[in-house]
């Protein structure tokens, strides 16, 4: 029996990377950069692995989209954030998060495909996706974003501000 090829993303190093349907615009991801939160642990990192569901704390992990099949797991932020140029420099244009739950023991884990697939493409379209999240988590991501780059976090919109400072 033929086993069927999974669509993935054609990603040249040296080309822009492009990604595109059928007879609409094309989206760059050569701006958009996964994040993770690890919550227990209260700090977040860039791991370039996620755009192909491999960063390291998906390695080795069964995932499921049933969140009762992992009652044990430990949670993190998957967050896509997207950077534009503005004439003054360049911001965090698009900033969306999706969760997912991780028990490294059992190697199983949760997490929505479908949820991480639109969030970055929201994060592409420039949507901010943060209010769900615990404070938390919004604080790491918050202190992240500073810390990487204060200017692109000046310049970001009062929206993410607002949202990752809502703590409620």
């Amino acid at each position: 029996m033929e086993e069927k090829k999974k669509p993935m993303f054609n990603i040249i190093k040296k080309e822009p990377k492009v990604h595109g349907t059928f007879g609409t615009g094309v989206l760059s991801l050569s701006n958009v950069s996964p994040v993770i939160i690890d919550v227990e642990a209260g700090e977040a990192f860039i791991d370039m692995g996620a755009m192909h569901a491999r960063s390291v704390v998906e390695k080795g992990i069964k995932f499921t989209p049933n969140r009762e099949e992992v009652p044990n797991g430990k949670l993190y932020w998957l967050v896509w954030v997207t950077i534009d140029q503005m004439e003054e420099g360049p911001y965090y244009a698009g900033v969306t998060a999706c969760e997912m739950t991780v028990d490294r023991e059992a190697r199983r884990g949760y997490k929505s495909l479908p949820e991480h697939v639109n969030r970055m493409d929201k994060s592409l379209k420039r949507h901010i996706i943060v209010d769900h999240m615990d404070g938390r988590s919004k604080e790491v991501l918050a202190s992240f974003l500073q810390q990487h780059n204060r200017d692109m976090w000046e310049r970001s919109s009062e929206e993410l501000k607002r949202q990752l400072q809502n703590h409620g």
